[in-house]
């Protein structure tokens, strides 16, 4: 046979500079050979999970399943890492079954499949387990608009009783760079400082829950997840939910994608833009409501790296740090408005002088919900409100929330909704 031809220099990979190069990384257009691909795609999310102190040695942790291509990368690299790294974590994955028929029953079969193949447990929480509900029958009662809502609210406390259930404070997701620049986009464009503030930080957690969430692909492209699940031959599954409706998200994610043809780093600019405004944001609540935040208690995490939570190298958050923050800067805003005073009317004689009443600010007491427990700032929490208005088939709750990046956007209509919902029951509103 006659000797194979050497390769063009054009046409080797860029790291090893040995093998041909097959895959253009969407993050950087560095032409790579498929095992430098593989390796720094492992890498940086190593990199991310050691500089953020993610994960403590002996310790449990749920990562959240889907099927899909996100949840299935995830379960394989952090299985990956765990056993080359000696991260000295036993991983579990943690499904929930919300009840759509077409849709995850397919991707639960997928789980079960990826539970043999990793090693590792595996439990499913089903809506109807917990509220007597499908996601099946919530839309055949109240129609496709606002069902995220309802969706959302529900699957954050199915996997908090989940987590619970097996011991476990903390859940990582599969949530990449691509959704977080989704969702630092919208709360830019709806001006929403706070919650702008958190979106960012690898880890969240929240008074109304014991269990901290994180997200080790956070600067992960979503083209080099596909990519990986692609080259590893992952099992994963692939359909859309049968009931995502085309939302301000949908916009967000259309804008993104065309700005990333035009400039690949496009994403990662707009996730550290998001850190940067975070930092900003604290540092001006830190000079001008530093008054506000010691009548408060707040402790502010420092951070690093633009990462979000370090907290002693536990890689925990101490447990509401961003929900506190949250009601500094909610109180900043609140002071700011009240130290305006109301133009005075113009009327004949001397000017009566105007008081100025600052505004009270209420803060949230954590009390259980009275009827399923779940911690709450409510009598009734989220979840028990909108299954009231479905049990006594009064569901128009004029909300339409998307449940995003770890239904970490509760957004204020649904709080309207869920007033509007008690004030009916009052006899207030007829």
């Amino acid at each position: 046979m006659p000797p194979a031809l050497p390769i063009p220099a054009s046409k080797l990979c860029e790291s090893c500079r040995s093998a041909r190069a097959l895959i253009s990384r969407p993050k950087t257009h560095q032409k790579l050979c498929k095992p430098c691909f593989l390796s720094a795609f492992e890498s940086e999310i190593h990199a991310t999970i050691v500089s953020t102190n993610l994960f403590t040695q002996g310790s449990r942790v749920a990562i959240g399943a889907s099927g899909g291509k996100d949840s299935t990368v995830l379960a394989s690299v952090l299985r990956t890492l765990n056993e080359r790294h000696g991260y000295g974590v036993e991983f579990v994955l943690l499904s929930i079954d919300e009840g759509i028929k077409g849709y995850r029953d397919d991707s639960l079969e997928t789980v079960k499949r990826n539970a043999v193949q990793y090693g590792m447990e595996l439990v499913i929480v089903s809506y109807e387990e917990l509220y007597g509900w499908s996601m099946d029958s919530v839309v055949e009662s109240i129609g496709k608009k606002g069902n995220c809502t309802y969706c959302g609210v529900f699957r954050r406390q199915a996997l908090d009783r989940g987590a619970e259930r097996l011991g476990i404070n903390h859940v990582v997701t599969g949530h990449n760079a691509d959704d977080i620049a989704e969702t630092v986009l919208m709360n830019l464009l709806r001006g929403d400082l706070p919650r702008l503030h958190r979106c960012t930080s690898i880890i969240t957690s929240s008074s109304s829950s014991p269990i901290a969430r994180s997200k080790p692909l956070k600067y992960a492209y979503e083209k080099e997840i596909v990519l990986y699940a692609l080259h590893q031959k992952l099992d994963y599954f692939s359909t859309e939910c049968i009931y995502s409706p085309e939302a301000f998200r949908g916009s967000a994610r259309t804008l993104i994608k065309a700005l990333e043809k035009v400039r690949p780093s496009a994403i990662l600019d707009i996730v550290r833009s998001g850190e940067a405004f975070s930092r900003m944001i604290l540092s001006q609540a830190q000079a001008s409501g530093a008054k506000s935040l010691q009548e408060s208690g707040v402790g502010v995490d420092s951070g690093g790296g633009g990462a979000g939570c370090n907290n002693g190298g536990t890689g925990r958050s101490s447990g509401g740090e961003m929900e506190d923050m949250e009601k500094a800067l909610l109180a900043e805003m609140s002071g700011l408005e009240a130290s305006i005073p109301p133009l005075p009317s113009i009327a004949p004689g001397k000017p009566k002088k105007m008081k100025q009443t600052p505004k009270k600010i209420r803060e949230q007491t954590m009390s259980n919900c009275t009827r399923c427990g779940y911690l709450t700032s409510q009598k009734l929490c989220k979840a028990c409100t909108l299954l009231e208005g479905l049990n006594k088939n009064r569901p128009k709750t004029a909300v339409e929330v998307e449940a995003g990046i770890e239904d970490e956007e509760a957004s204020s209509s649904l709080r309207r909704g869920i007033e509007a919902i008690k004030l009916a029951e009052e006899g207030i509103v007829n």
